[in-house]
This record gives structure tokens, sequence and C-alpha cells, in this order.
């Protein structure tokens, strides 16, 4: 397979291609280089990228439905808008990437490096997070519904107004994150980690906070589980 003069296969050196919207649905590029490469509004839904090397690749409203990106080093790459909807991003490397609104419903990111990355305002709902490192991320607005965030990194992440409704946050690790006006509503942070987190004007009506470590937390102006207001 052949698009713009570039071969389309597995383990292609496509470093700084142009590939921007091309017609990639179900191609297969795994172990394959595309460093730099620009890949915005291309349809990759169902592609095969696993292992690919897409560091600091240019992928804004790219769609990338249903695709295939286990072990991808997405490192600095823009995915602004992008659609990763059930998308495989176990153990990816997603560290600074730019993914505000970008569309991860019941995308697999269990074990994901999403280190210092831009998820403001991502729909998430029903992504698998478990053991996902988030540290300094920024879900500001983001919607994590029902996600499952067991065993997260979330330390000093920007949580502010983020909906987390019914999410499995057990034993997760928020140390020092900001989760003002964030809700968490029948949320499980059971043995959760909530050391110096700052949970102000948060909605917690439900959630199980059975466990917790919660010293030097902010909850002025919260709702706590019974439906009481802290003050």
């Amino acid at each position: 397979m052949e698009v713009n003069g570039y071969k389309i296969e597995p383990g292609a050196n496509l470093t700084g291609a142009n590939l921007a919207g091309s017609d990639l649905k179900g191609a297969r590029l795994y172990g394959a280089d595309l460093t730099d490469a620009l890949l915005a509004d291309a349809l990759l839904e169902g592609a095969n990228l696993a292992g690919a090397n897409l560091t600091s690749a240019r992928m804004y409203e790219t769609n990338l439905l249903d695709a295939n990106l286990l072990d991808a080093n997405l490192l600095d790459a823009d995915l602004r808008g992008a659609q990763l909807s059930q998308t495989d991003l176990t153990r990816a490397n997603l560290k600074n990437a730019y993914l505000k609104d970008a569309n991860l419903t019941a995308a697999d990111l269990s074990g994901a490096n999403l280190t210092a990355a831009d998820l403001e305002d991502a729909k998430l709902m029903g992504a698998n997070l478990e053991y996902a490192v988030l540290e300094d991320a920024y879900l500001g607005g983001a919607n994590l519904t029902g996600a499952n965030l067991k065993n997260a990194y979330l330390w000093h992440a920007g949580l502010r107004h983020a909906n987390l409704t019914g999410a499995n946050l057990t034993n997760a690790s928020l140390g020092r994150a900001n989760l003002t006006g964030a809700n968490l509503a029948g949320a499980n942070l059971l043995d959760a980690n909530l050391s110096d987190a700052d949970l102000s004007g948060a909605d917690l009506s439900g959630a199980d906070l059975a466990g917790t470590l919660q010293a030097g937390v902010r909850l002025t102006g919260a709702t706590m589980p019974d439906g009481t207001r802290h003050y």
C-alpha cells in the first residue's frame, strides 16, 4: 500500500511524512517510525500501530477509533480533538502529549504513561486507566464518568471541575491533586491516598472513602458522602 509516495507497511520509516487527511483505515503500521509525521485529519480507524514511534507526531482531529497503539511511543504528540474511542493504548507512552478535547471513551490506557499530559475537557467515560501514571497531568473539566483508575498514580494532577461520577479510584494516589469543584459522587476511593489534596467544593455524595489517607486534605465547602456540607 502506498499513500502520497510513502510505503505503508509494518516497520516503515515514515519520519516527517506528510499523511494529513489520508485514508489509512486498517493500515498495518506496527513498529513503524512516524516521528514528527503529519497525520492531522487522517483516518486510521482500526489501524495497527502497536509499538510504533509517534514522537512529536501531529495528529490533531485524527480518527483512531478502535486502533491498536499497544506499547506505542506518543511522547509530545499533538492529539487535540482526536477520536480515540475504544483505542488500545495499553502501556503507551503519552508523556507531555496534548489531548485537549480528545475522545477516549472506553479506551484502554492501562499502564500508560500520561505524565504531564494535557487532557483538558477530554472524554474518558468508561476508560480503563488502571495503573496509569498521570503525575502532573492536567484533566481540568475532563469527563471520567465510570472510568477505572484503580491503582492509578495521579500525584499533583489537575482535576479541577472534572467529572469522576462513579469512577473507581481504589488505591489511587491522589496526593497534592487539585480536585476543587470535582464531581466524585458515587466514586470508589477505597484505600486511596488523598494526602494534601484539595477537594474544596467537591461533590463526594455517596462516595466510598473507607481507608483513605487524608492528612492535610482540604475539604472546604465539599459535599460529604452523607450529603452534609463540610465547613
